[in-house]
């Protein structure tokens, strides 16, 4: 018989593996920095910091702050008004009062696929959002565990950590960019053994470290839906309610057209089926509930 996980344990590992995740690729942009500054100069790093941060900062500030936006108008989604939508106003009143959680915005998207996503740069100013299939297919139990696993990504503060992993991903891809596309313009007279080492070394960064640290980013990614789903179980104590949840998404198993795939990370299950998804497979996450 498997082990079983007290949901807090869960949690507190998945964290820690999220950090550790987050330090490698802290590691590779110190390693990226060291190399380049050997293969050329130091003053030629700083000027790819510099514009790395000019670009990361800029890309921090309208993401932070319109994160929630940016989410609904690109899925089409609606305010869920309270006389059409009772239900979904009582289970998420009655979860915010049990997980001390601030009462976010609520809205729906037209759909037939079961999902849900939460946005928003704080608990305060945060939002909610189920698709018409959701709230049509699921019943009581089944969609408070879903509610509750996006108030955990708002809790968890997920939409901040993610969007600064994002940042650091695309502080690399700049760098690497700007490494590559400089050699036509380095008139460099460095020609020693040790430079043409590390200008080697810099090019293979080059080339490797975005895919590296994307692959990171979608392990930070899922480590944090397996904290939401132990969070989740947490505020319900009532792992059935998502496990159910997460089986009638399995049985859909289609991908939903309408939805861009750079807020597909945000949903509750990934509305794309492929090898490069941001969510753990669903057999993965109604294992390790059933062992809560």
């Amino acid at each position: 018989m498997p082990e079983r996980i007290h949901f807090q344990d869960q949690i507190n590992r998945n964290k820690r593996k999220s950090f550790f995740l987050m330090m490698i690729i802290f590691i590779f942009i110190i390693a990226f920095g060291y190399v380049i500054s050997y293969a050329f100069s130091p003053a030629y790093f700083s000027m790819i910091m510099i514009l790395a941060v000019i670009f990361s900062i800029g890309y921090i500030l309208i993401s932070y702050y319109n994160s929630d936006k940016i989410a609904l108008m690109s899925v089409g989604a609606k305010e869920a008004k309270r006389s059409e939508y009772k239900q979904y106003y009582d289970v998420v009143e009655g979860l915010t009062i049990a997980s001390g959680t601030p009462m976010p915005k609520l809205y729906v998207m037209n759909s037939e696929q079961i999902n849900a996503f939460a946005s928003g740069r704080n608990p305060k100013n945060s939002v909610i959002c189920v698709t018409t299939g959701t709230l049509n297919k699921l019943d009581k139990n089944e969609l408070e565990g879903v509610i509750a696993h996006e108030l955990s990504h708002i809790s968890n503060f997920d939409i901040r950590f993610m969007t600064l992993t994002a940042v650091m991903v695309g502080m690399i891809s700049i760098i690497s960019q700007v490494f590559i596309r400089s050699f036509r313009f380095n008139n460099s007279d460095r020609d020693d053994k040790k430079s043409s080492i590390f200008i080697l070394a810099g090019l293979i960064l080059a080339i490797l470290a975005p895919i590296v640290v994307f692959f990171v980013q979608m392990a930070i990614s899922r480590k944090r839906e397996f904290t939401a789903d132990a969070t989740a179980v947490k505020i319900t104590r009532y792992p059935v309610g998502l496990i159910k949840a997460l089986k009638k998404i399995k049985e859909e198993n289609h991908s939903e057209k309408r939805i861009n795939k750079a807020v597909a990370p945000l949903f509750f299950a990934d509305p794309f089926v492929n090898l490069t998804s941001t969510h753990p497979p669903i057999e993965k996450r109604i294992e390790v509930l059933e062992r809560m």
